[in-house]
């Protein structure tokens, strides 16, 4: 059975963390890692792509999405409007 997800833009941050590179998607709060930046990055859309076909499964897909801060337009959905994206530092 092959499921339909809407097609969704994700943020990912990736950062080296020792000899590996660490992705992270804010929106939904999931972590991947990889040799590589690149590899990293296919492994937190894998990731995420396994989240959403789970959550769509169970029914909770719109919950999670709404949450995520994605507004349902009819049949789809609209990325969150990000504002800016800075880094503070706090002493």
């Amino acid at each position: 059975m092959n499921l339909q997800l809407p097609k969704l833009t994700f943020t990912a941050q990736i950062f080296r963390e020792g000899k590996q590179f660490v992705s992270f998607n804010p929106e939904l709060r999931i972590a991947s890692c990889g040799s590589t930046s690149n590899k990293a990055k296919t492994n937190l859309k894998d990731a995420i792509r396994g989240f959403l076909l789970s959550a769509n499964k169970k029914g909770t897909l719109a919950d999670i999405l709404e949450e995520a801060g994605f507004v349902r337009q009819k049949k789809s959905w609209r990325d969150p409007h990000f504002v800016a994206f800075d880094r503070l530092t706090v002493v």
